[in-house]
């Protein structure tokens, strides 16, 4: 294994693979209460499947930078083998229909696509422009991730509620970005700092946003939520026979990948 070329560079991809690691364990409550209940309920695969494909194309992606790419490649290789066992604890206790839609997408993303990715890059480029093929495949797929998290904060904005965005959460992704940031800094690496600026910025919004909605809510939504109440109360003396039943969050809505209930683990992202 050949050292990173400055002490910076090994801190912070030390740093990134511990809060990475983290992250990656965020969805364990949600495998709890599925392992528990023996049902996959109302939660979606897809943040897992994404996870895994991404871990992939960055252990591939570090395989061409000549031992420079260790850490990356060491805190992806624990990604894949967490995300294998989301993936098959949901496979395993989803029922019929979501197990083939999600057997259908491991198979087109994470066998299909990365073998074709593979196959391209081996026998159609070579040397630094295939580093430069796969970087910005990598770059364009950390993009799409980065940006789920755009919907939970427009649920936020719309419901003046951070029930579904832990600010933990929040704070976690937003230092495994800004560590990988400077770690992508520390080795010259565009490819790796470039898409943790967006990570970065989106994760230290959604502090911002949970600090607004958790601590200053404006007088027109504790109306809202008074009024909400008071109607509620009011139709439960109404109807004695009435249970109000909990919605299943699905993890769209709550965490995840570069890992913590939840909001999107398609959150979750370690570069």
């Amino acid at each position: 294994m050949a050292l990173p070329h400055n002490v910076w560079a090994f801190v912070f991809g030390i740093m990134g693979n511990i809060i990475s690691f983290v992250v990656f364990l965020a969805p364990v409550p949600t495998f709890v209460r599925i392992c528990k209940k023996k049902s996959t309920e109302g939660f979606q695969s897809l943040p897992y499947l994404s996870a895994l494909f991404s871990a992939l194309l960055w252990i591939y992606y570090a395989m061409q930078k000549d031992g420079s790419g260790f850490l990356l490649i060491t805190i992806n290789a624990v990604g894949c083998f967490i995300e294998t066992i989301y993936i098959v604890l949901f496979i395993t206790y989803a029922n019929k229909k979501t197990r083939i839609s999600t057997l259908k997408v491991l198979g087109l993303l994470n066998f299909l696509g990365f073998a074709a990715i593979v196959l391209v890059c081996e026998f159609l480029t070579k040397g630094s422009t295939r580093e430069k093929v796969l970087g910005g495949i990598c770059v364009g797929f950390s993009v799409i991730v980065f940006a789920a998290p755009l919907s939970i904060m427009r649920v936020v904005i719309r419901t003046r509620s951070v029930e579904f965005m832990p600010f933990s959460l929040s704070l976690f992704l937003t230092l495994s970005a800004v560590t990988w940031l400077f770690y992508g800094l520390a080795i010259k690496d565009f490819y790796v700092a470039l898409p943790n600026v967006l990570g970065a910025f989106l994760g230290a919004v959604q502090m911002i946003l949970y600090i607004i909605f958790k601590y200053y809510k404006t007088p027109v939504a504790e109306m809202t939520t008074e009024k909400s109440k008071a109607v509620s109360d009011h139709s439960i003396d109404m109807t004695k026979l009435t249970t109000v039943m909990p919605t299943p969050v699905s993890d769209t809505a709550v965490h995840p990948p570069h890992a913590i209930q939840d909001v999107p683990d398609s959150q979750i992202q370690v570069t």
